[in-house]
């Protein structure tokens, strides 16, 4: 089952679905909610020229989801097929800010999970948030902030404009979450993500504890070029979850690629994942 990160929707794994399926695998991937075909987006978006002031003031119509929201969609998914192929082993791949689901599933229903994948994705620390982290140096290099286009505590979410007529600030998105996909495809992407990830989720503190969550085999994918989250803080996230499971490291594998492999390098990543 792949789970998708904030912006994106189950469109994301189209190109890594077919490569998983050939070999004999079933492959699931879902919108959450406020994503995909089920996004909701601020009227001022859809105004062109994009007015400003207005686009960083106006409340995200998805700005009262919770990481419950997630996380009880993606359970609910993972006991229906576990109900229906009980003979199957589920891996949970999430991407980004999909991480913070992996943590909550994993520690509700350990006992339906064969492994948990977490692909350049926010595999925070028991008792923290996302945000806890932002601050931190492992973290300074990150280019998320320097594309955010509201107050995050004014509009109730994490916002950018994907399709900006501004050529400099289009280039500081594509460099933060895709610089090496092409410029073509990079240009139908931006029109399928959407521009808010709510805020509510990431201000959430989860749960992980040894012998729940922690008891599941894990593997880290690093993205060694990722802009939008620093292999540092990738590192950082690895270090912490072992120290939490001693008795359980992470298998950490690395691609030499951006935030979004899935795009630039689907072949990359079906084998790193066939690997497991």
């Amino acid at each position: 089952m792949l789970v998708h990160g904030g912006g994106h929707g189950a469109w994301a794994f189209e190109r890594l679905t077919p490569l998983l399926v050939q070999e004999g695998h079933y492959v699931v991937a879902r919108d959450l909610p406020g994503h995909g075909l089920r996004a909701r987006v601020p009227r001022s978006y859809t105004t062109r020229p994009l007015h400003a002031q207005e686009f960083a003031h106006e409340p995200s119509p998805i700005a009262h989801l919770r990481l419950a929201d997630y996380r009880d969609q993606v359970i609910a998914t993972v006991r229906r097929l576990a109900e229906r192929m009980p003979d199957r082993e589920i891996v949970l791949l999430g991407h980004s800010m999909a991480g913070l689901i992996l943590n909550e599933v994993g520690e509700a229903v350990p006992e339906l999970i064969g492994r948990l994948v977490y692909l350049s994705a926010w595999m925070t620390g028991d008792g923290t948030a996302f945000t806890d982290y932002m601050s931190e140096p492992e973290f300074a290099t990150g280019l998320i902030p320097s594309i955010l286009l509201a107050d995050p505590a004014v509009a109730g979410a994490l916002r950018m404009d994907f399709r900006s007529n501004d050529p400099g600030y289009r280039a500081g998105v594509k460099a933060a979450f895709a610089a090496d996909v092409e410029d073509d495809e990079w240009d139908a992407i931006a029109n399928l993500l959407s521009p808010d990830t709510p805020a509510g989720p990431l201000a959430e503190r989860v749960t992980v504890t040894a012998d729940r969550w922690g008891r599941i085999p894990r593997t880290y994918i690093c993205c060694t070029n990722d802009q939008a989250l620093p292999l540092p803080a990738q590192h950082r996230f690895v270090k912490e979850a072992d120290h939490h499971t001693p008795g359980n490291p992470t298998d950490v594998r690395e691609l030499p690629t951006s935030h979004s492999p899935f795009a630039s390098a689907p072949d990359q990543l079906a084998e790193a994942l066939l690997q497991l």
